[in-house]
């Protein structure tokens, strides 16, 4: 689990669209990371309640990747890169941070 002195880890995955589905999901993949004995962060499960994916997209995304400057790692999980999630890819690997891929079944994959 999770301390301290873990590594914080960037969780990118699916939001909109099927949006309860994927909030489940993000759920999911937080706790998969917090197994693996990193600290999980996942922007799109706390913004959404203050923040309207519909109105503020831009302002969601630009915290986002401030967000990931903080992170040793970006894990990507599912089978579907996003728009957004594209963004998250790029701006790791602007800044040199490594990307993890991830199936929606835990095995991790090559890009």
């Amino acid at each position: 689990m999770g301390s301290r002195d873990s590594p914080i880890v960037y969780v990118c995955s699916p939001y909109s669209g099927e949006v309860k589905k994927n909030t489940e999901m993000a759920k999911r993949y937080c706790r998969y990371a917090l197994g693996r004995g990193v600290i999980p962060l996942a922007p799109h499960l706390y913004l959404p309640a203050f923040i309207s994916e519909e109105t503020e997209r831009e302002l969601a995304i630009d915290i986002d990747l401030t967000l990931l400057e903080m992170c040793r790692e970006l894990w990507v999980f599912g089978d579907t890169v996003s728009s957004g999630m594209q963004r998250e890819i790029e701006r790791a690997g602007e800044l040199g941070i490594p990307v993890k891929y991830i199936r929606e079944d835990f095995h991790v994959r090559d890009k």
